[in-house]
């Protein structure tokens, strides 16, 4: 006896989590009348924090929901820019050049580069941040309060995907990008005993962070940098 089904429209943005074979957004799934639509969802590879909505058959629907046959199941990307209480981040081991720049700009971005999958999630959940990540299954894990996949595959392209998502308010120049602390002016003579010469003669306005005590100035992170900064708050 033939088993009901149902068929899911995915989105063309969520295109990229699918299979090969499913990238034209029709996926027709069975149903078991046990599964929910979530984890239909997650189970063809796009992870729920990446979806802005579920409608069946014209109607809002939640993941919780349990597809019947003939449902027409629509899934939609999530909405841009995701607006936040609070722009709060934690990135994974394998996005440090990501945060990096997101401190650069002046963005809260914590990051460690041995903190495995449980400390993230943790550290994501007690500080209200969101996880950044390129790991579906991370994604996927109910645990975690809130996470986002960061699309491209080199840094630039995964740190303007940042920016686009989540629009967050920028403030250049106003974070260590070594610890992610706030910095502070500090006097030139305070600091002039730990600068080179070059640097002691050149310039005049020096920052130094709270939590660590490194000392920079402006140019202290390379032209590209500078570059980056411009063009993300230009």
């Amino acid at each position: 006896m033939d088993r009901p089904e149902a068929v899911l429209r995915f989105a063309p943005e969520l295109a990229l989590f699918l299979r090969s074979a499913n990238r034209a957004g029709l996926v027709t799934v069975t149903c078991d009348g046990v599964s929910s639509l979530g984890h239909v969802v997650e189970s063809l590879g796009v992870p729920l924090t990446e979806v802005g909505g579920l409608t069946v058959n014209g109607r809002q629907s939640g993941p919780g929901s349990r597809p019947q046959g003939g449902d027409l199941v629509a899934v939609s990307a999530i909405a841009r820019p995701q607006r936040l209480d609070s722009a709060r981040f934690v990135l994974d081991v394998h996005l440090g050049t990501v945060a990096r720049r997101l401190r650069l700009v002046g963005v809260d971005a914590a990051y460690a580069n041995d903190a495995d999958d449980d400390a993230l999630i943790v550290q994501a959940n007690a500080e209200d941040r969101v996880l950044l990540t390129q790991d579906r299954g991370l994604l996927r894990r109910r645990k975690l309060w809130l996470g986002a996949y960061v699309r491209g595959a080199r840094p630039d392209e995964q740190f303007r995907d940042v920016l686009d998502r989540f629009d967050p308010p920028l403030a250049p120049w106003t974070r260590c990008p070594a610890c992610n602390g706030l910095l502070a002016p500090v006097a030139k003579a305070e600091v002039e005993a730990r600068l080179q010469p070059g640097t002691r003669r050149t310039y005049r306005e020096f920052s130094r962070c709270r939590s660590c005590g490194r000392v920079y100035w402006r140019g202290a992170h390379g032209a590209r940098l500078e570059a980056i900064v411009a063009a993300a708050t230009g």
